[in-house]
């Protein structure tokens, strides 16, 4: 009878043993991330252009192995920056991504698309603060220019008032036969002079005090008004604000320059108060 209970002890710790077993089996994932059905399939739907599909696939793989599944927070991330727009759920699994792939090759990637979708986030902000900074960066820059090309002019002037000092004068003056300057005052004969062979001016009679002396002078003439040239027409482009639109995205389409989001500010004041003031469906002027 013991040996009987001993028996049944031991078949029911085996059992025990086997569970515990089955159970870490099970919760271990063992199968590498890439090998996952979900994930294969995943990347199949991505092939096929099916991107909410193939972002559902995804995001069963990373509810299945937790922190490991980087493969899947990548994929997940270029799929909410590309396709769904939302900067901010691609900002969250690029940086889990990076956690949890630190020595990845892709880890610079993937911090440049974490910057890029910074930077969108940012243009949806009212504000627009970084355009605004880049705004910033290019009138230093011009600064910068600027002064270097002051200092290059005032080198230059330097240059040439010393060259100026140091070179011989030229023309060279002259030198009469006693070795002064030629340029030197000449004793003039009064004979000679024109001023004393002129006759002398006969004298003025006197007029009465009580007749005043009436000079005629020519007539002045009147400058007329000279026509001022028309002012020259400029030409506009009209656009009509959509969403997204920024008057620094908008130079660099119509001008291939960002800086010269001025010009169509300048031209739109009477409609826009500030340069962050445009709304959806606003015409805009766009100079030529």
């Amino acid at each position: 009878m013991r040996f009987r209970f001993f028996s049944l002890c031991l078949c029911a710790l085996a059992a025990l043993f086997f569970a515990a077993g089955c159970g870490r089996y099970d919760s271990s994932p063992f199968t590498a991330e890439i090998d996952e059905p979900n994930y294969r399939r995943g990347k199949d739907l991505l092939r096929q252009g099916r991107n909410q599909e193939a972002l559902g696939s995804f995001l069963k793989v990373v509810e299945k192995r937790g922190d490991d599944a980087p493969e899947s927070h990548l994929e997940i991330g270029i799929l909410y920056q590309q396709h769904i727009k939302d900067p901010i759920a691609a900002i969250y699994h690029y940086r889990k991504f990076r956690e949890l792939k630190r020595n990845s090759p892709q880890s610079d990637l993937v911090r440049q698309r974490i910057d890029a979708a910074t930077r969108e986030f940012a243009r949806t902000l009212p504000a627009q603060p970084l355009d605004n900074q880049m705004d910033k960066l290019d009138l230093l820059e011009k600064l910068d220019q600027l002064q270097r090309e002051n200092t290059q002019l005032k080198d230059q002037l330097i240059g040439v008032r010393t060259q100026a000092v140091n070179s011989p004068r030229s023309p060279a003056v002259p030198m009469n036969d006693s070795g002064s300057d030629s340029l030197a005052p000449l004793a003039i004969n009064p004979a000679e002079s024109p001023i004393a062979a002129a006759p002398e001016p006969e004298p003025v009679a006197e007029m009465p005090a009580e007749q005043p002396v009436v000079v005629n002078r020519p007539p002045t003439q009147t400058s007329q008004p000279q026509p001022t040239p028309a002012a020259a027409t400029t030409s506009y482009r009209k656009h009509v604000v959509v969403k997204g639109d920024t008057l620094f995205i908008l130079a660099q389409r119509y001008y291939g320059n960002r800086s010269r989001w001025r010009d169509i500010y300048a031209a739109n004041r009477n409609v826009l108060p500030s340069e962050s003031a445009l709304k959806i469906g606003m015409e805009l002027k766009i100079p030529q």
